[in-house]
Formats: structure tokens, sequence, C-alpha cells
């Protein structure tokens, strides 16, 4: 079968002027011997051989690399879109200048709450400088969206940090749960919550929010409301299960290769592109053998018995696996939370 790789998520460096309590990737410092401008190059270039659509840039942080501006606009000057996701912090009209020039397609700013709770996880005055970096960027035309990473904490804040972000113009708002990997497993971020209730807040603001709001690929599944809940009312945007190696992949700033960004322990590394090309990762039809040959025997737990597991295939690879190891069992389904 062939596999037509639409989105890629590209760690573009470890360095961050943060040491978040949740950060799955532990970033801070630089990893060694991190890709170079020339290697990086070469990267967007064989990204768009495979016809590649969309390409989100991560960190760390990635205004901490200074050639970020020559990879952003390697690719979309191909016709790549990218989008930028930052914690906010150095945000300048000079950035935003820059981000402009590079016809960069959006930005999404990190932030996970009213400022007790996000300053808690991140660092101190981190909440009111990704509120500038949020009126910078949309006064400035570019569109911008937000991504927060739920825990326990955070989502009885939910309505209340929903009526701090309708003052701004974002164009989206997405809600994504805490992963007990890396920085959060260290730390023992209380990762865990009822999604049912993430799932009847979006429910109950998701038609009068002035931007679109939904939750991310680990939130879900099959409840009543799964056909609008993903930032797409239409009531037929359903999860479909996890795309790890069947449409998207993850990139480290080492050049590492996994199925999914969120995947980040080293048995889901699928290759290296110092030593072989994209092009020969993706198309070997051995690889990513965890989706790409799933069938519903697979399933465990509840899920091996839900009417629903094969459409599903369990939910989150990347959750399921940090949260109890087991990769093709959702260990918090909202279906199952509604029904238990």
């Amino acid at each position: 079968m062939n596999y037509h790789l639409a989105r890629c998520v590209w760690e573009l460096t470890l360095a961050c002027c943060f040491s978040c309590k949740y950060c799955g990737s532990m970033g801070g410092k630089a990893r060694e011997n991190e890709l170079t401008t020339r290697e990086c190059l070469s990267v967007a270039d064989q990204l768009k051989e495979l016809h590649c659509e969309r390409v989100s840039l991560i960190g760390g942080e990635i205004f901490m690399r200074r050639d970020w501006r020559e990879i952003v606009l390697r690719m979309t000057s191909q016709g790549i879109r990218v989008n930028l996701i930052t914690n906010g912090f150095l945000f300048t009209e000079a950035l935003i200048r820059e981000l402009k020039d590079c016809r960069v397609e959006s930005v999404s700013v990190s932030l996970d709450g009213p400022r007790e709770v996000h300053d808690k996880y991140r660092q101190t005055g981190s909440y009111d400088r990704a509120l500038r970096a949020l009126d910078t960027l949309t006064r400035s035309g570019i569109p911008t969206s937000v991504i927060s990473t739920l825990n326990a904490e955070n989502v009885p804040l939910l309505e209340a940090f929903y009526g701090i972000l309708k003052e701004y113009p974002i164009f989206a708002w997405q809600l994504q749960a805490c992963s007990p990997m890396g920085n959060a497993a260290r730390y023992g971020v209380p990762f865990r919550f009822e999604q049912r209730k993430v799932i009847a807040f979006v429910r109950e603001y998701a038609r009068k929010a002035p931007f679109a709001l939904g939750v991310a690929d680990n939130i879900g599944y099959f409840t009543p409301e799964e056909g609008s809940i993903r930032g797409n009312l239409s009531g037929e945007a359903y999860f479909k299960g996890c795309c790890a190696g069947i449409s998207s992949i993850g990139i480290d700033s080492v050049g590492n290769v996994r199925g999914c960004e969120s995947m980040y322990d080293e048995r889901f590394i699928e290759g290296n592109l110092r030593q072989e090309s994209l092009r020969k990762i993706w198309e070997d039809p051995d690889r990513f053998a965890y989706n790409r040959g799933f069938t519903k025997d697979d399933l465990t737990g509840d899920c091996a018995t839900c009417e629903l597991g094969e459409y599903c295939g369990g939910g989150c690879r990347s959750y399921n696996y940090f949260v109890h190891g087991r990769m093709f069992e959702s260990p918090c389904c909202a279906r199952l939370e509604e029904t238990s």
C-alpha cells in the first residue's frame, strides 16, 4: 500500500528559554550535534519531494535557533504550509516582520490557563508574555491559535480561561491531554482528568465561541458529540484512528524519524536522516508497523470488545504507551466514562 505523507511535526531544536514541568521532550538545552543548516535545508527538500503538505515546527523554542528563517523560507517557497508553535516569550515587532517575510501559514501559542496555573508549570511572567505575543500576532494579521495542555489542575479553569481568550481575535483553541512522559513523569504532573468534563465544555462553548474550539487526538472517542468536538462543527469530524506513519511523521533535532513526534521513546525511531533518506524510511513497508500492520485483533482491554474499536484503533498510540504501556488500549476513553 502507498501512504501519502500529509503532515510533519519537526522539532527544530531542543534549546528553550523554559524548562516546563510537563515538557515531554525535556527541552532546555540544545542537543549535541543537532542538524546543521545545510542538513535542515535538505530535510525541507525531502519533505517537498514526498509532497508533504504541512509542517508544524516545534522545540524547545524554535526562535532560539538562529537559522529558523532560512529553514522556514525553504519550505514555504516550495509551497509547504508552515505552522510555528511557540511559548510566546521571545516575541518582538522585528520577529513579526520576519514571520511575514517567511510567509508562515500560522503561529500557535502555548497557553495552559489563567496566570496562576500557566506560570506554575512554565515560569513566572510567562503568562503575561504569552498574552502580549497573542496581541502582537493578531494585531499584525498573522493567523494565531492557542494550544492548551490539560491536567487535573487546569481543567476546572476552562470556563475562566475561555473568558480571557474570547477577547483575542484568534482563529482556534485546541485542548490536548498532558501525557506522562519526559518532565511530566519526572515531576509527577497530575495528568489524569475526566475527559467527559472537557467534552462537555467543548459541546457548550464551541458554537458560541468566536474561534474554532476542539480537542486533540488524545481526547475522546466516539461519544455522542464526537462529530463536532474536533474544531469542526459539521458533525462529521470523527476521529479515524492514529495517523502516525500513515499520513504523518515526526522528526527530531538530530534527524530521528518517528511516526509521531509525541512518541518520544527510542523504540519508535524508524530511522535517521543522516543515514537514510526520508523517502527510504517512509516507503519501507516494514516500518511504522504498529499502525501500518494494525488489525482489530491487536486491541486489548475494553477496546478489544468495543464495537467501534477497529475504527478508532484504541485511540492515541503515544498517550496509551506513556500512561500504561499498552499501545492498542485507551486508558481513559470518554465513551467508556459515559457508559460506566
